[in-house]
C-alpha cells in the first residue's frame, strides 16, 4: 500500500497536470469517504470519484452524510458511484441478491436522507440494459466496466443525450503484442471467471471462446488498449465518438506501487 503522503504528493500532482477526475475503487470496503478526503485535500481543481462503493458494504445514510460534508468543505467536487456488485456480497449480509429492486432501494435511502444525495452527484455502474435504464432515470449515468466503444455507442443510443457515460478502459503502455497482452489477461483474469461481467461480454458479442484460457486475443484488444500513448489516445477517442462524456483510464501491468511515470506520459490525452 502507497504511503498517505505520496497519495496526497501524487494526487497534486496529477492535479497540476490536468487530469479531470481521480477515480479510485470502493468494492473492497474500507473507509472510502476518508480516502476520497484525502485526494481532495490535496487538490485544488480536479474531481474525485468513487468507482464504485458496493450498496451491501456502506449503508446509504452514512454515504449521504458524508458525501454532502465532502461537497461542503471541498467545493462540490465529489462523485458517488454505486454498484450492486454480485450475489455473495448480497448474501455475506444476509440478504437475497435481486439487484434492480436492491439499487432501488438504495436510492431511495439515499433521497430520503437527512442530507439527500442529488441525482446529478451519484452515478452507476451498470451494464445490463435494465440496470442501465436505471442509472439514466435516477442518477447522473453509468461507469461501465470491461466494455468497448461498440457498447459505449449503444448505451448512448439506449441513454439519449442527457445521461453521463463514463466508460472504465484498462491500458498498458507497452508496444509488444505478446507483452502487453500477458499483462492485460493477467489483470483480467479475475473477471473473466466471474458471471455478470462474462454475460455482459457475451452480450457484446463474444463468445464463450473468447472468454476462456485468459480470453482471446480478439477480446484482449478489445476490452483493454495497449501500445504507445497514440494508441492509448486512438481507444480514448473512439469513445467518445461513440458517444462518451469521460473516459476513466487504469493502467495496469506497470508493476507494484502507483503507475506515476506512465500517468505523466498520458498526461497529454487530457489536452
Amino acid at each position: 500500500m502507497s504511503d498517505p503522503h505520496e497519495i496526497a504528493d501524487t494526487a497534486a500532482e496529477l492535479d497540476d497536470l490536468g487530469w479531470g477526475t481521480l477515480w479510485f475503487p470502493g468494492l473492497g470496503g474500507g473507509d472510502i469517504l476518508a480516502d476520497s478526503e484525502r485526494l481532495l485535500r490535496a487538490t485544488r481543481r480536479l474531481s474525485v470519484a468513487i468507482g464504485v462503493a458496493s450498496i451491501w458494504r456502506h449503508p446509504a445514510g452514512e454515504m449521504a452524510a458524508g458525501h454532502a460534508r465532502l461537497q461542503d468543505t471541498y467545493g462540490r467536487r465529489h462523485m458517488l458511484g454505486l454498484g450492486v456488485s454480485d450475489p455473495a456480497a448480497a448474501h455475506a449480509t444476509g440478504h437475497p441478491y435481486r439487484p434492480l429492486t436492491d439499487m432501488g432501494r438504495y436510492l431511495d435511502d439515499l433521497d430520503h436522507a437527512p442530507a439527500p444525495v442529488p441525482a446529478a452527484e451519484r452515478l452507476m455502474a451498470a451494464l445490463g440494459p435494465s440496470m442501465t435504464d436505471l442509472a439514466g432515470q435516477r442518477t447522473a449515468g453509468v461507469h461501465p466496466f470491461m466494455v468497448t466503444p461498440d457498447y459505449t455507442a449503444a448505451a448512448r443510443e439506449r441513454l439519449g443525450d442527457g445521461p453521463l457515460i463514463a466508460p472504465y478502459q484498462a491500458v498498458v503502455l507497452e508496444r509488444d503484442p505478446a507483452t502487453a497482452r500477458a499483462a492485460a489477461r493477467d489483470f483480467l483474469a479475475v473477471f473473466l471467471g466471474m458471471d455478470h461481467y462474462a454475460r455482459s461480454l457475451l452480450r457484446q458479442g463474444f463468445t464463450e471462446h473468447d472468454l476462456a484460457a485468459g480470453g482471446s486475443d480478439r477480446l484482449i484488444d478489445s476490452v483493454v488498449a495497449w501500445g504507445d500513448v497514440d494508441a492509448i489516445g486512438a481507444r480514448v477517442r473512439a469513445h467518445h465518438q461513440a458517444g462518451a462524456d469521460h473516459v476513466c483510464l487504469h493502467v495496469v501491468g506497470a508493476g507494484a506501487g502507483m503507475p506515476l511515470a506512465q500517468w505523466r506520459e498520458l498526461a497529454v490525452l487530457t489536452a
